[in-house]
């Protein structure tokens, strides 16, 4: 998905429902944040929290305003304005606009994200496009371990993105463009298998470059399944309720 493709979705400006996206929102389970906290990497991408709140009913409500967001394409402004309405009856402070901006679009760029991916690994596509090519936004701002995948190729089921499949961080706006093997050979473009590498600061060794911390792991993977033994139990519990009510 391209910069303004995203540029519009998180600005409003695209108004047909992405029902992968929405599948995504739709299936996450509220948990009260301290909760969150305490959940390892790989699970966090099935639950929804926000910092500084412990009610489930105000957590619910944040969800289901980016649930609307993804079917009516509401803008920051006016996911801010619902949420601080709705907050400020329940005896909260509003939010202000760095606050609902920063939850509005790292859940909604993560949402799109793992919509692209879906419809990027549905089995027509991946049998005509079977590379993936990784873009940052191209900017002062793209954080310099981001900017060591920019241009760079994988095959689509390479495990690199396992651990580098966006969004990379907070606030990341780096995307995944799939090419067939002919853009490929046309582009010039050399088709790698091995995780970049990188310097570590502190000790001078080469080592694979990573992610931001809490976001190595690919979240269009995480998904829910019916069997639920493997989750720590406090999560366990949660989605159980949150099954049976649907």
């Amino acid at each position: 998905m391209d910069e303004r493709i995203v540029k519009e979705i998180l600005d409003g400006g695209k108004k047909e429902v992405f029902a992968e996206a929405l599948d995504y929102l739709e299936k996450k389970a509220v948990i009260p944040f301290e909760v969150f906290k305490e959940l390892e990497e790989q699970y966090r991408q099935l639950a929804f929290s926000v910092s500084g709140y412990s009610r489930l009913e105000v957590l619910n409500r944040f969800l289901e305003e980016l649930q609307n967001a993804v079917k009516e394409g509401t803008t920051v402004r006016e996911f801010r304005e619902n949420m601080s309405r709705f907050l400020e009856e329940e005896g909260y402070d509003g939010l202000t606009p760095y606050h609902a901006d920063m939850i509005f679009r790292q859940n909604m760029q993560t949402a799109y994200s793992v919509g692209h991916y879906r419809q990027m690994t549905d089995p027509d596509v991946l049998e005509r496009r079977k590379y993936w090519q990784y873009q940052t936004a191209g900017d002062s701002h793209v954080r310099e371990t981001h900017m060591a995948m920019d241009g760079r190729v994988f095959p689509a089921d390479s495990k690199v993105w396992d651990t580098w499949y966006p969004p990379n961080g907070f606030g990341c706006r780096c995307t995944v463009v799939s090419r067939t093997e002919e853009q490929v050979k046309r582009m010039g473009l050399q088709v790698e298998n091995d995780m970049p590498k990188a310097v570590d600061l502190e000790t001078g060794e080469i080592v694979d470059a990573l992610p931001d911390p809490k976001f190595r792991t690919n979240p269009a993977k995480a998904e829910w399944k019916p069997d639920l033994s493997g989750y720590p139990k406090a999560l366990r519990n949660i989605f159980e309720d949150h099954y049976k009510a649907k």
